[in-house]
Formats: structure tokens, sequence, C-alpha cells
């Protein structure tokens, strides 16, 4: 489906030209989202690496899916957006970091924090994984507006832009896949190998 230009790293797996598509929508502090990062690791991914059985056939595009019900979200997505934007070639790695230490941001684990202080646990994340001299970037895209009240951060149009391409097609959940624009809801966080195998050889017609 359709990319916004800036948002290109989204595809976290496959090259971006493949016909195919896999959009995976997953929300970082959802566990059945976790669960599938693991299986997007251990499956997928090597399935679409250079000379593999679906090199130039399917592509993987993580859409960021906020879910307002876990109150950390909104939070944990942006922090996505900014690594994004100042470490692309991070960004997987960023998330399945973040994934893995989701409990980190659950619900109970961030309800005596302030905002500012979870951007800053989000900041310490990233710092793992992105370069030294980036963080102070990522940090600077996570501040409020200066003059504005109520804008959001830098990366507000980008997180707008993820949850109203959800809305629009109709994702209520995470984690949902869709195939080639429509929703496949057999698949479950719950497959591994054999699964995601028998599915693609059955759709797979390039």
């Amino acid at each position: 489906m359709a990319l916004q230009p800036t948002l290109r790293p989204l595809v976290i797996a496959g090259r971006y030209e493949a016909p195919h598509t896999l959009d995976i929508f997953l929300d970082y502090v959802c566990p059945f989202s976790a669960k599938m990062s693991r299986t997007i690791d251990a499956v997928l991914k090597p399935l679409m690496e250079n000379g593999r059985e679906y090199d130039g056939k399917v592509k993987i595009i993580m859409r960021l899916q906020v879910q307002p019900w876990h109150s950390a979200s909104t939070y944990t997505h942006e922090a996505g957006l900014a690594v994004l934007r100042v470490s692309p070639e991070h960004f997987w790695q960023f998330s399945r970091v973040l994934f893995d230490r989701q409990e980190e941001f659950f619900d109970v684990s961030i309800s005596n924090l302030t905002a500012l202080e979870i951007r800053e646990k989000l900041a310490e994340v990233a710092a793992s994984v992105i370069p030294a001299d980036k963080v102070n970037d990522f940090k600077e895209l996570l501040k409020h507006k200066p003059g504005h009240f109520n804008g959001g951060v830098a990366v507000t149009d980008d997180l707008k832009y993820t949850i109203k391409f959800s809305r629009q097609n109709g994702i209520h959940v995470s984690p949902t896949v869709l195939w080639d624009g429509l929703v496949a809801s057999e698949i479950s966080s719950a497959w591994g190998e054999k699964e995601w195998i028998e599915f693609l050889t059955r759709k797979v017609v390039v």
C-alpha cells in the first residue's frame, strides 16, 4: 500500500519495489505485537534476504498502530518516528529493543511518571541503539514546539499520518496484517515458520 516518502524506512524487510506487500500494524506496548516482531525477525526477514525464496517478491511495511487504551502508546510511537528521522537505518533495531522492553512502558509502570520523564526514558532506550551523536537530535524532536501550547512535537505530523492511515483502512487492533492491501484475518501472532511458509506459498504469484 501507499507510503509517504519520509516514512520509507518503515519498509523493514524485502526490497521497496517488491510487488507483494505485507503491511503489519504493531503497537509498541501490545504483547501480541511484541510476539509478532520476534516472528518477523526469526521467520519472515530471512525469507526476504538477498538470494532467498522471496527476495524481490515480498516486502514488509511496519505500520505504527497507536492504541490509546495503552497510556504510553502515543509516546512510544513518537519515539519510533524520531528514530526514523535521525537514524533510519536503526529504526527496526530500535523497535525490537523497545518491544523487548515494553513492560517498562505498561500502564502501571509509567503511572507515576510525567510526560517528560516518559520521553527521557524512551531516550535511554534510543541511546542503546542509535549513534551517540544522534541522541540529542532524537531528544529535540520530542520537545514541544516553541510558541505552541497544544501543537505537539516535531514528529506529530508523521504520527497523524500513521493514525489517519489506520483509521481510513479500518484497522482497530494490533497486530493486524494486510496482504496486498486486504486484511488477512487468518494471520495470527501465534504463527510460526510452518504457517507463514504455507501462507506465502499460496499467496505469492510472481
